[in-house]
């Protein structure tokens, strides 16, 4: 997929250190760069992934592929889009509790949202 690479590192950082923030929490705007981050990775895998899934998925020795292990591709690329549809709900839900969050933290202070013009550009992302 083709996204920069500071996106991968938020995504790689959203997804991979869960643990870390579980017990050192995270700051808005950090949860805020890494939700846009998944929003792109999101759009980017249904224009680049989704499309070609069924070619991708068929590249390799089909000769040396078990049956169990085809029918297993098979629901794998039948449930990617699905499942992708379910990131971007679960991802929606998130920025809309953060943004709760962020509204709750700043008082009649401007919200970190409000300081991020690019958050703008989430919910196009996410139902693209």
């Amino acid at each position: 997929m083709t996204l920069d690479a500071g996106t991968w590192t938020l995504v790689e950082n959203f997804t991979e250190r869960f643990e870390e923030y579980r017990y050192q929490g995270c700051h808005v705007d950090e949860l805020y760069t890494q939700i846009l981050a998944m929003a792109r990775f999101i759009a980017q895998a249904r224009k680049q992934i989704v499309p070609n899934l069924r070619r991708l998925a068929g590249t390799g020795a089909p000769d040396r592929v078990s049956d169990s292990d085809r029918i297993l591709k098979d629901m794998a690329v039948n449930n990617f889009g699905s499942n992708l549809k379910i990131l971007a709900d679960y991802i929606n839900e998130l920025y809309i509790k953060v943004a709760a969050i962020d509204k709750e933290l700043s008082g009649s202070k401007p919200t970190v949202n409000s300081r991020l013009p690019e958050l703008r550009e989430i919910g196009r992302l996410l139902i693209e």
